[in-house]
């Protein structure tokens, strides 16, 4: 039986999962959430064999929320479940150490069965999502992309200072040559490009 916890901030679909997961294999739900400061606390709780998290999620992402599950639990299994993978984004995932990627569109029985793969060791990337990771004209640093992302999220420079531990000069720094890379005025007009590129 393999335990896993799911998180979604898309309660019917997350319901769905949860109904539908079991049916389709050996799988045990042990929790739900709903954003991704849930997610951390659920998962360190109940410690799952695999974590299905979703990629965009409220407060924390799915990104941030991998990041604080990493440092406390470092052989996390993370299933990531994407609608919109960006290439920066998959390349940063990869990096955390996530295992697989699964697009939001799959079927229940495809789902279980990479959950069951990557819990025996695999691991797993849709090829509708492997073939972005390989499109990427990013100019900007992955520290870039993280200032960016906090500022399209609406924190003031000091916020995101304290989310990301620099300095607040620093995070100014990195402000700056986001602009300047993307030609553009103010922070938030660079954040906006950024995303408009698929470069968050």
């Amino acid at each position: 039986m393999i335990t896993v916890v799911l998180a979604d901030d898309e309660a019917l679909l997350r319901k769905a999962m949860a109904a539908l997961l079991p049916l389709e294999g050996d799988i045990t739900v042990l929790a739900e959430a709903e954003n991704g400061e849930q997610a951390v606390a659920v998962t360190l709780e109940h410690r799952p064999d695999v974590l299905v998290i979703d990629l965009e999620m409220p407060q924390v992402d799915g990104l941030g929320a991998v990041t604080e599950i990493r440092r406390a639990r470092p052989d996390q299994v993370i299933l990531m479940l994407t609608r919109h993978a960006r290439p920066g984004v998959l390349r940063k995932a990869l990096r955390l150490g996530v295992q697989g990627f699964v697009s939001k569109s799959a079927e229940p029985a495809h789902i279980t069965s990479v959950i069951a793969a990557l819990h025996g060791g695999k691991r797993w990337i849709d090829p509708d999502v492997s073939a972005l990771a390989v499109i990427d004209d990013c100019p900007l640093t992955d520290r870039e992309i993280d200032v960016l992302r906090a500022t399209g999220e609406g924190y003031s420079v000091a916020d995101i200072a304290g989310r990301l531990h620099l300095a607040a000069g620093t995070v100014r720094n990195y402000l700056s040559n986001a602009m300047q890379k993307t030609q553009t005025r103010t922070r938030h007009e660079a954040a906006r490009y950024a995303r408009e590129h698929d470069w968050l």
